[in-house]
Formats: C-alpha cells, structure tokens, sequence
C-alpha cells in the first residue's frame, strides 16, 4: 500500500495540472472582462508606445533627423502621435453630429428606392409585403441609430485621452525599464527577461509600424475613390476603413460595408452602390493580396486558425477594441510561452512555422 500511493499520486499529478490551468484561464478570463475599463487603456497605450518607438528608430535613420539626440526624436513623435489622435477624434466627433442631421434625408432616400422597386415588381400593395416591411424596414430610424453610435463614440473620447495620457508616459519610462530589470531580478532571469522583451519589442514594432503605414495606404486610396464617386463624409470613412483594417479577415468585409451601405442611403441607387463597392473591394485586395505579404512578410507567425480563435476570443472579451489589439496581444502570448522550456510546446502549436523554434535551447 505504501508503494501504491506515490505512484498513484504521480498519475493524478498531469491531470491536477490541467485542472488548475483551465481554472487559471478561466480566472484570467473573468478577471480581463471586469477589468476591461481599467485594462484597455494600458494594453492600448503599450501598443501605441511599440508604433512610437519603432518611428522613433526609423526617424534615427534619416539622414538629417539622425543627427539630433533621441529625446528630440521621440519628442516630434509625441507631438504627432496626440496631433493624430486629436484630429481624428474631431474627425469621428463632427462627422457624427452632421450624419445626424442628415439622417432623415437617407432615410427618406431609401423609401423612395424601396417604393420604385416594389412598384416595379408589382407588391408595393400585397399585405404579405406590408406585413414584412413594417416589422423590419419600418422599424429602422437612422436618425436614432446614428445618434446612438454617436454617443458611443463620445463615450470612447475619454479612453482615448487615457491611452495618450498612459503612452506619453510608458515611452518617456521606457528607457530606465532595463535597470530596474536588472535590480529587481537574479541575473540569469534578468537577462532572459531581457531578450524576451527584446524580441516583443522588435516584432511588434515592426508589424504594428508596417502594418499602420499599410492601412494610411489604403485609408488614401478609399479617399480618393468616395472623393471622386460623391460619397458624404469621404474623409471619416477613410479614417473607419484604416481602423478596421488592423482587424484581421473580418475587418476588410467590415470596411467596405459600412461606407457602401451609406451610399445606398445616400444616392438611393443600385448602381452607384454597386460601383463603390467594386472600387473598395478593389482596393482592399490590392492591399491584402500584394502588398501586405510583401511589406509584412513573416512578421507575425501565427496559424490562420489561430488568428480566428484569437480574433473571437478578444471581441468576445473587449469588443472591436480586442479585435484590433487580437493580433498583437496573441504574438506577445506566443513570444512568452515560447521563452521557457516548459511553455515551448503550446507556442509551438500556435504558430504557422515552428523551424525558428526548433534551434532554441530545451
């Protein structure tokens, strides 16, 4: 009996472990979803501290810029990053209220096309229509739900100031980070910290800088084509179409639509509706076929599949604030995991190719 009992004891042991680690995710997760308006302005302002360093360093490279000392350079990159956001959230903010008073243009728009089109097809009077029409189109009031999605966005304002507020503080801290690394852990896994960070620090960076000058590429060709088509509010839909792009598969569909479903309001014509959404769906392909592979490459090694579960994972949690962040939040999970020797197995099923991990010591 005395023999059987740590041999026992040892094959309860993996299954304890997996208790208490899906006891810890569950945990982590209850605690990410009450903590969301306390945690995303950080998580948020870390990312946007990753795009500022990273321009930083490239500015460090220009021939007259890389002259001048880094706080200068960092500096100018502050000045920009809280001109940027200031402008945009004026943007979002005046083009809310002006869609809210056009709202009841649109509306009237669509129930002229609506009414040519029944009459076309002869069931403008059917009851059946009538019936259908009144518990669904009839009961949509843009002017309601413009208002609505304004509110939202007011009420985003003041996370907004919190992620400035936090990133101009987190880059300025940034520098003094690796001498507190140092005293505040042994020596060994000081310097493992130290390349850990090295490694979030250089692949985030770099897929976030790319991946922001992509989407101002694209934000700039979907201006000119709303530009040149007439569409209303052609400068905040091209702000809404580089936003949702940092979203991945399902933010391209998200992009085009939007725009394309206030034309239809706007104009009332399948025919120009169909003719923006061509030129956007154009231009989202051209940006996702050529030339995201070849700017962003291999940046970010994560399974397709993976990308999926970690897009729903984070909407579910954080809404359209953790679909953006998905991407770059699973890529710090995946460098974490794959540090330590025990953890490298579950980073290795997470990425798309595991050859970069097969050198690493065990």
């Amino acid at each position: 009996m005395n023999e059987a009992n740590p041999l026992r004891q040892h094959r309860l042991h993996p299954l304890q472990t997996l208790v208490l680690s899906l006891l810890l995710v569950v945990l982590l997760g209850f605690l990410l979803k009450i903590g969301q308006n306390f945690l995303l302005p950080i998580i948020a302002a870390v990312i946007s501290m990753y795009v500022l360093i990273t321009l930083s360093d490239w500015l460090g490279r220009l021939p007259l810029l890389g002259r001048t000392p880094e706080w200068l350079r960092r500096l100018l990159v502050l000045a920009g990053f809280v001109g940027v956001v200031a402008g945009l959230t004026s943007i979002v903010i005046t083009t809310g209220e002006k869609m809210v008073a056009t709202a009841p243009g649109y509306q009237a728009n669509l129930e002229h096309m609506l009414t040519s089109t029944t009459g076309f097809f002869g069931i403008s009077h059917d009851p059946d229509w009538q019936s259908i029409r009144a518990a669904t189109i009839g009961r949509i009031n843009m002017q309601s739900l413009f208002g609505s999605v304004l509110g939202s966005v007011g009420a985003m304002a003041g996370m907004v100031v919190l992620v400035v507020v936090y990133a101009l503080f987190l880059t300025s801290e940034r520098g003094r980070f690796a001498a507190k690394l140092a005293m505040a852990l042994p020596d060994d896994s000081a310097e493992q910290t130290k390349r850990m960070v090295a490694d979030i620090n250089r692949r985030i960076g770099d897929y976030l800088a790319v991946k922001t000058g992509i989407n101002i590429i694209l934000a700039l060709i979907s201006l000119l084509i709303l530009w040149l088509c007439g569409v209303d509010y052609a400068l905040f839909w091209a702000v809404v179409i580089g936003l949702l792009n940092y979203i991945p598969y399902v933010g391209s569909m998200l992009a085009v639509l939007f725009p394309v479903l206030l034309t239809l309001a706007q104009f009332g014509s399948v025919q120009t509706t169909l003719l923006v959404a061509g030129l956007l769906t154009a231009a989202q392909m051209f940006v996702g076929n050529v030339l995201e592979p070849n700017m962003i490459g291999k940046q970010v090694n994560l399974s397709p599949f993976v990308v999926l579960v970690s897009l729903s994972l984070w909407s579910s949690l954080w809404g359209v604030a953790g679909a953006i962040l998905a991407i770059p939040l699973t890529s710090m999970l995946v460098i974490v995991l794959a540090a330590f020797p025990a953890t490298r197995p579950l980073a290795i099923m997470l990425v798309e190719d595991a050859s970069a991990y097969a050198q690493l010591p065990k």
